[in-house]
């Protein structure tokens, strides 16, 4: 069980940790501390919606169809090692993807530069009613910010694929321990969201140049490339 739950941790970070939509504005509403719980908490709910029906309907199709085990086992093989090599190959010549990064970066920067003038500014000049203006970004709203999770979210095709076929097909191969599976899974998703959402000011920093990009893409493509050949190894 517990090994079942480390592959799941792992599956599960490798898979939301590499770079999209939804990781950046993750990233982005961290930086500019707007509504960040709501949404870390329905990113994190999504995830768990999607692996609890990836693992009890895929479930299902396996017990009336017990062969489509091993066709599922090399199909995830395939994917895991598909999804490495295309991590690695970001490292190694990483494209415009990177710069997202730089997004949140100039946005830490505004908000800075926004503290900055109010120090200076804060002493009865008439230069205080600007600074606001001119260097905040203007703040969503949490009926935007929520919709624009949900849609992020839910309107992604790959997680379908990631999620409730690839995740739920490989915690299945893992019989008894495929909820233990689950739970380690669930967790990585509650863990990166939150961890991303609310140390987003220091990940701003850090991510913010394509050397770190490239060595999260590498960290990446060797997890997902080690999982694709543990699937297959004899049990």
């Amino acid at each position: 069980m517990f090994s079942s739950a480390l592959a799941g941790l792992g599956l599960g970070l490798s898979l939301i940790v590499a770079i999209g939509a939804q990781n950046v504005f993750v990233l982005r509403q961290g930086i500019r501390r707007e509504h960040v719980f709501v949404v870390a908490a329905i990113c994190a709910l999504s995830d768990l919606t999607l692996i609890i029906v990836g693992v009890s309907g895929i479930g299902a199709v396996l017990q009336a169809v017990p062969w489509l085990v091993d066709v599922i086992r090399w199909v995830g093989a395939a994917f895991l090692v598909g999804y490495g090599v295309l991590a690695a190959r970001r490292a190694f010549k990483p494209g415009g993807e990177a710069l997202v990064a730089d997004e949140a970066q100039g946005l830490d920067t505004a908000l800075r530069a926004h503290s900055t003038d109010e120090e200076r500014t804060g002493h009865g000049t008439s230069a205080t009613v600007l600074a606001p203006t001119r260097t905040r970004p203007a703040r969503s709203t949490l009926t935007v910010a929520v919709l624009t999770c949900l849609a992020l979210t839910w309107l992604n095709p790959h997680v379908y694929l990631d999620t409730v076929f690839l995740l739920g097909s490989v915690a299945n191969t893992h019989g008894d321990g495929r909820w233990a599976f689950a739970a380690g899974a669930g967790v990585a998703s509650i863990v990166w969201f939150f961890g991303l959402a609310y140390g987003a000011r220091l990940l701003g920093r850090v991510l913010a140049s394509h050397r770190a990009w490239r060595i999260l893409d590498a960290l990446i493509a060797v997890v997902m490339v080690t999982l694709g050949v543990l699937l297959v190894l004899p049990h």
